[in-house]
């Protein structure tokens, strides 16, 4: 198995050919779709506190409302890039684009918090069809290795910096429309794109596809789904409920059933022979955690900046730019480096810089300084930004350009299951601190005092109803509580890039790989 492996990479490379203009083009129409759902992944937090003051969502809502976006994503996306394997790359990539844009232009116009709940959910459905899509299609396009690593650093950047700017982009649209604008964006966004990938992007796809294997969707889907709800339900309720246990128990016996299946099968949905090997697997947990590191952060600046130091949508979106440039620096300028340094002395090296990042973020929190709270963000900014440019380069370098789409689909779960988990464990664990350390004024009302212990946004809305003196009181009280949970979360945080570093030294690799490119 292994032999056969080697065999496709070495027929890949002899393959390679440098590409001209028309590649370089592609590469930019398929940076709109990347932007596009980076985007989307975050600038609904710089959202969620106009959302939360007209839709009245509980805490568990207010999660969902964010999480089931990246969660049906994540859970897809395998699926999806199978099927792009199969029918079409550049197929799947119009199609996701098309639904995409209508389901966005629904969400927009949400009426409660269930609706927008839902539209998130099938957004995450047509959002599957378009990432792995994006870098399946650069795999087939950039056979050269150093064209490849260039165009995936772009890539990478994309991705990253479309994950800052949402917050940038949110509070521009925020500054002069309602909410529901954040979402109308998709739409002035993948009109050029459908028209000019049919002109400018090849299709793609395996020549020898194995069959559909409904059965292993199925059980993707039931592996990923309970286990990712059971962090959320653990992060909202701890330990008073047996749900959680319970369904991370049968997320991992569906697991089992999948990888069992998939080793059983002729024609795997998912060939998990890359997993056997360690800069693949190594590249993937990098990915994750750094997301991971990534999204918790934005989720809680994003109310810090708003509801307590008070600034503007606008104004918070600002106040990210420099770890937003500092991102796309990062991951544009490590290419040179990651040809002539090992990828376990890069990967580390840079991920340091997010854990000073974080520290930072926690000394933030105690002493309210804002120019500290965005050098963090720079210094996460540098860290993710070149450890994910190395890290994507080595998931797809180590696949087989006929499974590029599976590849992808894997480094782009990685990508989403962190999104969800960085809300989720970080934004969970947020909001459990922040009701540990509550303390409300007396005299507060009924309805106040609950609407104040469900989320800082509902303690913010509440102070506005009451005497002045009692509602500054109360903003004073939520502030505390917050940033004290945002301190203990940083260093948790902190903690994750650590492990994404240990793994990254361990796995990928004590020399760069250096295959000629053949002109």
């Amino acid at each position: 198995m292994t032999s056969t492996l080697t065999q496709d990479l070495a027929l890949a490379d002899a393959a390679s050919r440098r590409v001209d203009w028309r590649g370089w083009a592609a590469l930019v129409v398929l940076m709109l779709p990347v932007l596009l759902v980076s985007v989307d992944n975050t600038v609904l937090s710089f959202a969620l506190p106009q959302i939360a003051l007209d839709l009245e969502p509980t805490a568990t809502q207010q999660l969902w409302i964010i999480d089931s976006y990246p969660l049906v994503l994540a859970s897809l996306l395998v699926t999806m890039g199978v099927l792009g394997d199969r029918f079409g790359r550049r197929r799947m990539l119009l199609i996701g684009a098309a639904g995409f844009g209508a389901v966005s232009a629904l969400a927009a116009f949400a009426p409660s918090a269930e609706w927008l709940i839902a539209a998130r959910a099938l957004m995450g459905v047509f959002g599957a069809m378009l990432m792995p899509s994006t870098l399946s299609l650069l795999r087939s396009i950039f056979t050269d290795r150093d064209q490849r690593r260039m165009a995936i650093a772009i890539w990478a950047s994309a991705f990253s910096a479309g994950a800052a700017l949402g917050p940038v982009v949110g509070g521009i649209l925020l500054e002069h429309f309602a909410w529901g604008s954040v979402f109308l964006m998709a739409v002035p966004v993948l009109v050029p794109l459908l028209i000019l990938v049919p002109l400018l992007v090849p299709e793609s796809r395996d020549p020898h596809p194995g069959r559909f294997d409904p059965t292993s969707v199925v059980l993707s889907l039931a592996t990923m789904v309970p286990i990712v709800y059971a962090i959320k339900e653990f992060a909202v309720h701890g330990l008073e409920s047996v749900l959680p246990p319970l369904l991370v128990v049968a997320g991992a016996v569906f697991g089992w059933l999948f990888v069992r299946r998939q080793n059983r099968l002729d024609d795997p949905m998912l060939d998990m022979r890359l997993f056997r090997r360690a800069t693949f697997s190594g590249s993937v947990l990098v990915n994750l955690l750094s997301v991971v590191g990534l999204v918790g952060f934005l989720y809680f600046v994003a109310q810090h900046l708003q509801l307590i130091v008070g600034l503007s949508p606008l104004e918070a979106g600002l106040a990210l730019v420099p770890g937003l440039l500092a991102m796309i620096v990062a991951g544009i300028g490590v290419v040179p480096i990651a040809k002539r340094v090992a990828p376990r002395i890069v990967v580390p090296v840079a991920l340091c810089f997010s854990i000073l990042g974080y520290v930072l973020v926690a000394v933030a929190a105690s002493t309210g300084i804002l120019p500290l709270l965005i050098g963090a963000f720079v210094a996460l900014g540098v860290g993710i930004g070149a450890a994910e440019t190395v890290s994507n380069e080595l998931i797809l370098a180590s696949a087989p350009p006929a499974k590029a789409g599976a590849a992808s689909a894997v480094s782009e779960t990685a990508y989403e299951l962190g999104a969800v988990l960085g809300t989720t464990i970080i934004g969970g664990l947020l909001a459990a601190f922040y009701r540990a350390n509550l303390v409300l004024p007396a005299d507060l009302p009924a309805a106040a005092a609950e609407a104040a212990r469900e989320t800082l946004a509902g303690a913010v809305a509440a102070s506005h109803t009451i005497d002045v003196t009692l509602g500054q009181a109360l903003r004073d009280a939520a502030a505390h509580a917050f940033d004290a949970g945002v301190g203990v979360t940083a260093l948790i945080g902190a903690g994750l890039i650590v492990i994404a570093a240990v793994i990254a030294a361990l796995t990928l690799g004590g020399t760069p790989r250096r295959e000629p490119a053949e002109h």
